[in-house]
């Protein structure tokens, strides 16, 4: 299917399936200025709490891979409908949790439900446009997608001082119904039926298997994932970093949290800009070198006692995010061939598998510094060029499959 036979344009098209993508930073950040009153509400140490984090991110990755050969059977409509309405359901029963178990339980049903949009997205992305066009959407998309880690810590934290943290899972459920009605009414099938492919073991495992083993698929995911860990390092580090290390108030925690989604939002229309002239492996080699470099610097001012000298390369290193983001899932699914969904899956279960392994290493390490999270980033970002550096030409995955 081409746009020009669809119902909805471009910009429209951009704005719902970022709205859609936004489930993960609006289910995670809007509650971490919260963590010390649901400690107190179900009895527990803030440490439970914190592993509610930990347990939605690895949903995040394990639903992804469900949803993968799903979408190239089924089509994009019908499972993206059924997961936005998953992770309503289970932001609705939150509220009613009796405990800190039942809680934790239900966070990994919503980010089952709440990945559909993320993997979808990008499937019909790449069903309607070119490596070029999709390099442009994508890069708008996150831009869309930014406005989550902006409005996310600042909404919460006023809805929690104003009605308890309870409020944040209500906004999430009014949230999902919104984007529900919005994919219902303007966002069509994207996949022919003649291009589904059956579902059985066989083919799954040798769908993933073969993405595997693709060198052009496989660079740019992994490179891609490792950078956007960095993110995930910063979620799980920075109430102890900015909150107890600084001082930093709750509602103004959410205020700098959001200050570095400016950058992020101010990156992607970069790279919407620079995608007119450079190609995807042109944008992710420069955008990993600049992390590096940022990420170093970060790092040597970790134990400064001045917030703003901290802030500074923090805010430098997370801007890379959404153009490394853009730039490696571009190439990816360039790369894929015709298994677009089990590749949007698996690059969904990389990024969020490694976002909850360096998040939960964040916590393992935790000393009373904050050298466990600018560590966790500058390590991500070396990890990511690395991988790129690994292959004939460090061109990003632009060489022939294996």
């Amino acid at each position: 299917m081409t746009l020009e036979k669809t119902n909805i344009g471009v910009p429209g098209m951009t704005v719902i399936l970022g709205a859609l993508t936004a489930f993960a930073p609006f289910a995670t950040d809007m509650y971490l200025a919260s963590f010390p009153r649901i400690a107190a509400s179900f009895g527990v140490e803030v440490g439970e709490v914190q592993q509610t984090l930990s347990v939605f991110f690895f949903g995040l990755a394990v639903g992804q891979l469900l949803y993968g050969p799903v979408i190239d059977r089924f089509g994009r409509r019908i499972p993206l409908l059924v997961g936005v309405a998953v992770f309503a359901v289970a932001s609705a029963l939150i509220l009613i949790a009796p405990s800190i178990e039942i809680f934790t339980g239900l966070r990994m049903l919503q980010a089952i439900g709440g990945c559909a949009g993320m993997i979808v997205s990008r499937a019909i992305i790449a069903d309607l446009f070119d490596d070029a066009t999709s390099l442009k959407v994508l890069a708008t998309m996150m831009m869309v997608q930014g406005l989550g880690p902006i409005l996310a810590p600042v909404l919460g934290g006023y809805l929690a001082a104003g009605f308890g943290w309870r409020a944040v899972f209500v906004f999430l459920v009014g949230f999902a119904l919104l984007c529900a009605v919005a994919v219902y009414v303007r966002i069509p099938e994207t996949l022919a039926s003649c291009d589904r492919r059956p579902i059985t073991p066989g083919r799954v495992l040798g769908a993933y298997a073969g993405l595997m083993c693709r060198r052009a698929f496989m660079v740019p995911a992994l490179a891609g994932g490792l950078a956007l860990s960095a993110m995930f390092a910063f979620i799980s580090g920075s109430p102890f970093v900015l909150m107890s290390l600084h001082g930093v108030g709750q509602e103004a925690y959410g205020w700098l949290f959001g200050l570095n989604a400016v950058g992020m939002i101010a990156a992607a229309q970069v790279g919407r800009l620079l995608a007119r002239r450079f190609t995807p492996q042109a944008m992710l080699r420069t955008a990993l070198a600049f992390d590096v470099a940022a990420g170093a610097l970060l790092l040597a001012v970790a134990d400064t006692p001045s917030l703003v000298v901290l802030l500074v390369p923090l805010f430098l290193a997370l801007s890379t995010v959404p153009l490394i983001g853009a730039a490696s899932i571009s190439i990816a699914m360039g790369g894929a061939g015709d298994a677009r969904g089990s590749a949007s899956a698996l690059i969904g279960v990389l990024q969020f598998g490694l976002a909850a392994l360096v998040s939960a290493l964040v916590g393992i390490l935790h000393d009373g510094t904050a050298y466990p999270m600018t560590g966790a980033i500058f390590a991500c970002a070396v990890a990511a060029r690395l991988v790129l550096a690994a292959t004939p030409g460090g061109r990003g995955g632009g060489g022939s499959a294996r």
